[in-house]
């Protein structure tokens, strides 16, 4: 199994960039998805949260109003739609699903599946 992130790259403070996030080597049409992210001397967070079938999604305080996460079942992909980005939101940001449960959660432990992070730098 593997988790694909990509359309992470530099942009200034107050643009979007979109990012995406494809699974291979199994299904998880029926599984939470969530994103994540790591900046530098500071634990994983979670950013945004989505169930199965998109209609119950969870989102940081800190990203709220401004990121917006989706799925297409089809394509086996979760995005993450981030506008009116900030220097603070500068980190790794990683794709997880959860291979098991039916809920969104913001725990990173019940998350069972991790790509390798793509990297959001956003410039004063």
């Amino acid at each position: 199994v593997q988790l694909q992130a990509s359309g992470g790259g530099l942009v200034q403070a107050g643009g979007s960039l979109r990012l995406s996030c494809a699974a291979s080597g199994r299904t998880f049409s029926r599984y939470p998805r969530a994103w994540f992210r790591q900046a530098p001397g500071k634990e994983r967070a979670f950013v945004a949260g989505i169930d199965w079938s998109g209609g119950s999604t969870d989102y940081a305080d800190s990203v709220k109003g401004r990121f917006t996460i989706s799925r297409d079942n089809a394509k086996n992909t979760v995005y993450l739609q981030m506008n009116s980005l900030k220097p603070e939101d500068t980190a790794v940001h990683y794709c997880a699903a959860d291979g098991l449960g039916t809920m969104v959660s913001s725990t990173y432990s019940d998350y069972d599946y991790w790509g390798r992070g793509t990297q959001v730098t956003v410039s004063s």
